[in-house]
């Protein structure tokens, strides 16, 4: 039974690596505003989605590897039709192309197919991570130390669930962060629902570079 083939693809790129000028890439029809995409990723992240996505990604990052690719993140959004959102960086470091989308849809797609993890019908989603992008591993809780974001807990810590402030760093046990009234906190990495990078004239500074040439 073969799905990608239909056409349910949509890739969504950042255009120039302004995080203002996202490119919509749409095959078979759909297109999905990031608004609204963003509203999926939230209801995503629901208990039963944890072991699909977490198989997900185990057959996914050994492609994107072996492919010059590091995963990012794997979202199963919706029921009925689910859509499988692949988001990626180069491994090089340098911006992720249409192009690149393009070949990871393709061989992803491929690969999903063969292995078949999911029941039905669903859509394959690639995306690139984008600038005020998601914390979702360790080295990006290093990479960006010192650039603001936000967190949300499963668990309450301390009696809260959300916490905003400045990244100082993470290992394979907890994430930290310098909160707005100076305190700092350690986030059990097990813990987290989800943890962004706040968009700044400093962050796109940073992350910003010249177009990659062949």
């Amino acid at each position: 039974m073969t799905r990608y083939l239909g056409g349910e693809i949509i890739l969504r790129c950042l255009n120039g690596g302004w995080p203002s000028r996202a490119a919509f890439f749409v095959l078979g029809g759909i297109l999905l505003h990031e608004a609204a995409l963003d509203g999926l990723i939230l209801d995503g992240n629901e208990p039963n989605h944890t072991t699909l996505e977490a198989r997900l990604a185990a057959l996914i990052a050994p492609k994107l590897d072996y492919m010059g690719y590091e995963l990012v993140r794997v979202a199963v959004l919706g029921r009925e039709r689910p859509t499988v959102q692949v988001m990626a960086d180069r491994a090089d470091g340098s911006q992720i192309s249409v192009e690149d989308c393009e070949q990871i849809s393709h061989d992803v797609g491929a690969l999903l197919d063969v292995e078949d993890p999911m029941p039905g019908t669903w859509t394959l989603e690639v995306s690139s991570a984008g600038i005020d992008r998601p914390l979702t591993r360790v080295k990006d809780w290093n990479r960006f130390a010192g650039h603001q974001a936000r967190a949300e807990l499963l668990i309450p810590l301390d009696g809260r669930k959300r916490f905003s402030g400045i990244v100082l760093g993470a290992d394979h046990v907890s994430a930290r962060m310098r909160l707005e009234d100076g305190t700092e906190v350690s986030l059990p990495l097990s813990d987290i629902r989800r943890a962004k990078l706040v968009l700044t004239d400093a962050l796109i500074e940073a992350t910003a570079m010249p177009p990659r040439t062949n």
